[in-house]
């Protein structure tokens, strides 16, 4: 593994953050047409504190693939962090998973109201597909990356495995059921982020294909340990409630096969996701130190 992957992970992931954000804050600076409360809403959920781990999936895709994060790279990451964003606020609603906080701080519903937090998830969404038709550089690469985001955070991706979540609460479920939900629920995300930084890359089929599948099994790991920290996190730490998901009766890892299981499934995950990677050399190593390096975080 090279020098730079051997650093902390978190470290490189925290530079990509500060560059990630940095595109969002111009982003949305220019944007003029935005009424004022709900900008200050979109703001507010968009710049709180994150990890923003799916835009450095993109950045550093696009670097497996040509070596550099390019502009376009720069706008598709981003756009899933708007999408990404969204999805929390509308899951933090009290008609979902009804939450107080979120990276670290009050929920959008919270800090505004549930009428403007809707309305920002909203407003939130629509925008990260009008910077992709605007702002990437090819026409026909902004349709690639505009079909894989809306395919991943669709009625068919994201929005089924929420469905799935929100129709399995207090029910016996199994792994099958669970595996589909998270799949569709997180890691179909994690998979568009590693093909956006592909595609924005102009990865070859057989790269796009490691990709792809990186992704999903890179995403599938996370949320398993998201729901075993659930279990054995801190709420300081987390910055969101620890413990909610049982609670709330949810499906998850822990609940169904047990806490030893679901640590083996996740280091399991990240075996599979690192090599997945072996069409690419030491330029993908930092992808590899992430897919270890998710599993055993402790927030």
């Amino acid at each position: 593994m090279s020098a730079n992957a051997r650093s902390d992970f978190r470290a490189l992931l925290a530079d990509k953050a500060q560059a990630v954000n940095r595109v969002l804050e111009q982003l949305l600076a220019e944007q003029q047409g935005i009424e004022g409360s709900l900008k200050e809403a979109m703001e507010y959920s968009l710049h709180a504190p994150g990890k923003r781990v799916r835009a450095g999936v993109v950045l550093w895709s696009c670097e497996a693939v040509c070596g550099q994060a390019n502009r376009d790279a720069e706008i598709a990451a981003a756009a899933i962090e708007m999408v990404h964003t969204y999805s929390l606020v509308h899951d933090d609603l009290p008609a979902m998973d009804d939450d107080d906080m979120r990276r670290g701080r009050s929920t959008c519903h919270k800090a505004f109201d549930e009428a403007t937090a809707i309305l920002a998830g909203d407003g939130l969404l629509t925008l990260a597909f009008e910077i992709l038709a605007d702002k990437v550089s090819d026409a026909n690469r902004a349709v690639l990356l505009i079909t894989e985001m809306a395919r991943a955070a669709g009625p068919s991706g994201m929005i089924a495995g929420q469905m799935a979540d929100v129709r399995a609460e207090n029910t016996q479920g199994d792994e099958k059921s669970l595996e589909y939900i998270h799949t569709n629920k997180t890691a179909r995300m994690f998979q568009c982020a590693a093909a956006m930084g592909g595609i924005c890359g102009e990865a070859d089929a057989e790269q796009l294909a490691a990709l792809r599948d990186y992704g999903l099994k890179l995403g599938l790991g996370f949320q398993i340990a998201d729901d075993i920290l659930d279990v054995c996190g801190s709420s300081e730490r987390m910055g969101k409630a620890a413990g909610k998901d049982r609670q709330a009766g949810k499906l998850t890892y822990p609940a169904i096969v047990g806490l030893a299981e679901s640590r083996r499934l996740e280091e399991k995950l990240a075996g599979e996701a690192a090599g997945a990677l072996s069409c690419f050399g030491q330029e993908a190593d930092i992808l590899r130190a992430v897919a270890r390096g998710l599993v055993q975080r402790t927030h």
